[in-house]
């Protein structure tokens, strides 16, 4: 995994952290910055697993208003969009061809359709992720590549907005906490549309499938023996990043 190691750096993971506060007040700017990384991300990891991203046609699982569309196009794919929120789709007004209105656990496409499908930071949101996950292995063709990345819960950003310690009491008394200071609910609503996924399930997933790599997304390679370890794996691993060979 030469590419994928050489693009996580130190540097790197400095600067994905620091765009966090940016979430909720410029979205622009924060999924602007993670749809580039998440293409340099895929194009690395298709170059160690004898693909391109160049010609492919990409699928992105949950991809909201379109932020990432640009950012693979600028690397030769072709990119498809799949939301089942219409507001999430127009937020941006980015208008993309290739976008359509359907849910992650019932992909509207056909058998072997795409030659990479990802999804990220959708699977904390619905209550049945793994579901998605074999729906994702569906539609992408033998041999490509399926990536799932998303918040783990125990993690530092597993409460998303409602705080970065509250969610360890519990997440109904962070989502009640953040509703009381705000005097509004949290966009990320515990139980409804915030989840609590362990590092375990995602492993515990893919150990049923090709795995060719699970690591943490927003730490240097040197750091990836943290997903090795259980307990220490769900506080430390912001971010699991699950890749499977179709």
């Amino acid at each position: 995994m030469r590419q994928t190691r050489a693009l996580a750096t130190l540097r790197r993971s400095w600067q994905l952290l620091r765009s966090f506060r940016f979430e909720q007040t410029r979205p622009d700017i924060f999924y602007g910055g993670l749809a580039q990384d998440t293409a340099a991300l895929l194009d690395a990891l298709a170059v160690d697993l004898g693909l391109s991203l160049d010609g492919s046609r990409v699928l992105d699982v949950g991809g909201g208003p379109g932020y990432f569309a640009e950012a693979f196009a600028d690397r030769g794919a072709s990119y498809f969009g799949v939301e089942p929120d219409v507001g999430e789709m127009s937020a941006a007004g980015i208008r993309l061809a290739n976008a359509v209105r359907g849910d992650g656990t019932r992909l509207p496409f056909a058998n072997d359709a795409f030659d990479i499908t990802y999804s990220s930071n959708v699977a904390e949101h619905i209550p049945n992720p793994w579901d998605m996950g074999e729906e994702m292995l569906r539609v992408t063709r033998p041999g490509g590549l399926v990536i799932l990345s998303y918040t783990v819960w125990l993690g530092p950003f597993g409460g998303h907005e409602t705080g970065l310690w509250q969610h360890y009491i519990g997440g109904a008394y962070a989502r009640d906490r953040y509703t009381r200071t705000h005097g509004h609910p949290p966009k990320n609503v515990y139980g409804t549309s915030l989840f609590n996924v362990s590092a375990k399930e995602g492993l515990q997933w893919a150990d049923k499938h090709n795995t060719e790599l699970c690591f943490p997304r927003y730490h240097p390679s040197w750091a990836w023996w943290i997903v090795r370890v259980p307990l220490l794996r769900e506080f430390l691993t912001s971010n699991l990043v699950i890749v499977l060979r179709a």
